[in-house]
């Protein structure tokens, strides 16, 4: 074995990243966004660092040391700046968080605006869903922010937006809100300051055909009264309290009908209903329009009935105000939302598994430019890989089979090529993907 090869790129793959960059116009809007903060004399410019943390991030990177794997191959990924550079980037933009994270977002709106303009990721009738849920992100130390969570962990506990690809595709992080272990999963405030952030990435002219699915969380008052001003659908989880518990036996047998399966099929032992006209008003009502159904299932063998639990059935229940169609179909939009979690696994595995930085300010400039990787994967895979299988890989697949394939730099007849391994069984998915993207371009 021996150290001496040259010319040898370890990420060759990567290169779709900085195409995409490139094509959406992600480098240029975050070099123009972050201007202000770079220095008269500094040799790196702020956005060009912002942008190698993001694609470090999207190689599977999880803490700002690891771009050191993009600064071992300048000659795919240019000059890219020092350890310590890139911690007083962060420390200063952490200083003024809120106007660097506005900055930040501006640049992921622009590069999207471009990217949707060129090919939709999303269907163009009917909704487009964003889906918002939070999750837990443990903390081993005592960073700041960092508490107690409500399972009982230690830690952080942020609230994120997705824009849903459907069946055929993944989906977009566009937006999130980091906050303490101890918040609340139903803060209705911290729903509407995220959601806002959400519709902004979206293009303008999109924005009033969003539907907006969450779980218990987000089914609350506020949230959902929120929702029917600014006339926007919803399809958000209700907690079953007494009300709703009441109204289940009035239910007549024959308004129940059976679940149906992504492709229309009934869905064995699960049964949905329309509660509205069942359930009395409360003191406090809720937006006009709004209609209450509930799914009953039966559990599976072992599994522990809740309290809310009725005659042996699984309840959920859930309101929309969408009028019309079937209450199956409602209720199949619904369940879909459960792509959320492949979501959430996915940013997980892109850098949200830790919170490296110990300054809370830090650490949201930390979420955004894991949002940054996110984008640069999820737009790597609409402009890209359509029509492949990898359009629907998760990122560990991408990262094992597409970006972090080893290659060799070849300079020739005045041409510089990269080479991949004959034997490499994606080789040719990997060129495919940047002729794809050589179409898009003008």
């Amino acid at each position: 074995m021996t150290g001496d090869g040259e010319s040898l790129l370890s990420s060759a793959g990567a290169s779709l990243l900085v195409d995409t960059a490139r094509f959406s116009g992600l480098d240029p809007a975050l070099s123009r966004e972050l201007a202000p903060w770079r220095s008269p004399w500094a040799i790196h410019d702020p956005g060009k660092i912002i942008l190698d943390l993001a694609t470090a991030v999207a190689l599977g990177g999880d803490c700002l040391a690891d771009l050191g794997v993009v600064r071992a191959q300048p000659e795919l990924f240019g000059l890219v700046a020092s350890d310590p550079t890139v911690s007083r980037l962060i420390t200063r933009l952490a200083q003024d968080a809120p106007t660097a994270l506005t900055a930040l977002r501006r640049a992921r709106a622009a590069a999207r605006e471009k990217v949707w303009s060129t090919a939709s990721p999303v269907p163009q009738q009917g909704h487009i869903i964003i889906d918002l849920d939070a999750t837990i992100v443990a903390s081993h130390s005592e960073k700041e922010g960092a508490t107690a969570t409500w399972k009982r962990t230690f830690g952080f506990h942020p609230l994120l937006a997705f824009v849903d690809h459907g069946p055929g595709g993944t989906g977009e992080y566009v937006g999130g809100q980091l906050r303490i272990g101890k918040a609340t999963a139903n803060d209705a405030a911290a729903h509407i300051a995220v959601l806002t952030e959400a519709l902004q990435q979206l293009p303008e002219h999109e924005r009033p055909r969003v539907l907006v699915r969450g779980d218990a969380g987000a089914g609350v008052q506020a949230f959902v009264r929120h929702l029917h001003d600014t006339g926007l659908a919803y399809s958000v989880g209700l907690y079953v309290h007494h009300p709703i518990l009441d109204a289940l036996p009035q239910i007549p047998k024959r308004a129940w009908r059976a679940a149906i399966e992504p492709d229309g099929s009934a869905r064995d032992g699960a049964q949905v209903a329309e509660l509205t006209r069942y359930v009395r008003p409360s003191k406090s009502p809720w937006p006009p329009g709004m209609r209450i159904i509930a799914r009953r299932e039966r559990p599976h063998p072992g599994a522990q009935l809740r309290i809310t639990d009725a005659d042996g059935w699984r309840i959920t229940v859930f309101a929309t105000n969408v009028p019309g169609g079937r209450v199956a179909d409602h209720e199949l939009t619904h369940r879909l939302r459960a792509r959320a979690e492949d979501r959430i696994r996915c940013v997980k595995d892109t850098g949200l598994r830790n919170l490296p930085l110990q300054g809370f300010a830090a650490n949201e400039i930390w979420l955004e430019i894991v949002a940054l990787a996110n984008d640069l994967l999820a737009w790597t895979q609409h402009l890209a890989l359509t029509g492949t299988a990898a359009r629907v890989w998760e990122p560990k697949r991408l990262r094992l089979r597409l970006l972090t394939v080893a290659g060799r730099i070849v300079r020739t007849g005045r041409r510089t090529l990269l080479r991949l391994p004959r034997s490499w069984p994606w080789a040719r998915l990997i060129l495919t993907a940047h002729r794809q993207l050589a179409d898009l371009s003008p």
